[in-house]
């Protein structure tokens, strides 16, 4: 990855300079890993359910849901955002997730987006009328959960979000502008928050990366949640071979993040790994930003095994849906 700025953006290349050194040490030009072929294993099509009327509804999208058969008391509830030309099925399938949560008995929450709002499928994270406070499409996406919890009972102290690409812009904006219902999240190959505004900028920041400075990021947030002190969980998720999305978004989420956490980036932990690099800060919590570089990854969710064929479902050494359970303490 090329550190060359203009002048014009020396003051962002201090400020952010700590962090860049430890991310980017996974950026480096590694062979890709190889991973040898596994069997492929035939699981039964999860029951995905579609639940019609949750609520307003004002951004027009599904809400595809997932409920084991055996539901322990006070459940917790996980939600995924798909990625573009992705649906809740093609991706449920590829990663295992409703099987691992009839496992560990948590409930699965897919928003689903129709080809009505955008012609591939992807989440309008860079419209903001989309991501506003009480409307479009984060409206509606909070009425599926506020509905799921009502409808389960669900532990409302135990709510997660994660999502890909498309679907991980759109978690960040799930974070900033509703932090209180969740407890955790994980933004894969996605953008921070206010990265864009419109579609033309969006391609652009995908393609190059983003260009504010820590305390620019951190400002967004604060602007969108001016009452909030305490922050979720965050994890991000970049690998160094994505062509999709420019890895210096993961290090602007990160800057976002830490910004608003109030954490010093000299406190990072650094773990080097057989797929890749772990960079992790602890704030009011354990944890409380981590980066996952996966050397000579692609644009999709790392899994140990793609269950069924789905482009963004990519093998790795390390399993996503496995780590989040771990780290979201969602055990067996």
């Amino acid at each position: 990855m090329s550190l060359k700025l203009s002048r014009s953006f020396s003051r962002f290349l201090k400020n952010q300079k700590k962090v860049r050194r430890l991310i980017e040490t996974s950026f480096l030009r590694i062979p890709k890993q190889k991973f040898g072929r596994r069997r492929r294993v035939v699981i039964p099509k999860p029951a995905l359910g579609e639940v019609a009327d949750f609520g307003s509804n004002p951004g027009r999208l599904r809400m595809k849901i997932f409920v084991p058969k055996r539901v322990p008391p006070r459940p917790a509830l996980v939600l995924f955002l798909h990625g573009c030309r992705q649906t809740p099925e093609s991706f449920d399938l590829a990663s295992g997730f409703s099987k691992l949560a009839a496992q560990r008995g948590f409930i699965l929450l897919y928003p689903e987006q129709r080809e009505a709002n955008n012609s591939q499928r992807c989440f309008n994270w860079f419209r903001p009328s989309a991501i506003a406070r009480d409307r479009g499409e984060l409206m509606s996406i909070k009425q599926m959960i506020n509905h799921a919890c009502r409808q389960h009972h669900v532990d409302r102290s135990r709510v997660y979000v994660a999502g890909l690409s498309a679907g991980g812009a759109m978690t960040s904006a799930l974070l900033v502008t509703y932090p209180d219902l969740f407890a955790g999240g994980a933004i894969f190959a996605g953008m921070p928050y206010g990265a864009a505004r419109d579609a033309i900028s969006a391609l652009r920041v995908m393609k190059s990366g983003p260009t504010r400075s820590p305390r620019e990021w951190g400002d967004l947030v604060r602007t969108a949640s001016p009452e909030r002190k305490r922050w979720p969980t965050i994890s991000i998720w970049q690998g160094s071979r994505d062509r999709t999305v420019h890895p210096d978004n993961a290090i602007a989420a990160a800057s976002q993040w830490l910004d608003v956490a109030g954490i010093d980036t000299a406190t990072a932990k650094q773990l080097h790994k057989p797929w890749g690099n772990l960079v992790r800060w602890d704030g009011f919590q354990k944890a409380q930003v981590s980066v996952y570089t996966l050397r000579g990854f692609g644009h999709g969710l790392p899994v140990k095994q793609n269950l069924k064929s789905d482009p963004f479902v990519i093998e790795a050494g390390i399993s996503a849906p496995l780590e989040l359970l771990r780290l979201w303490g969602l055990r067996r």
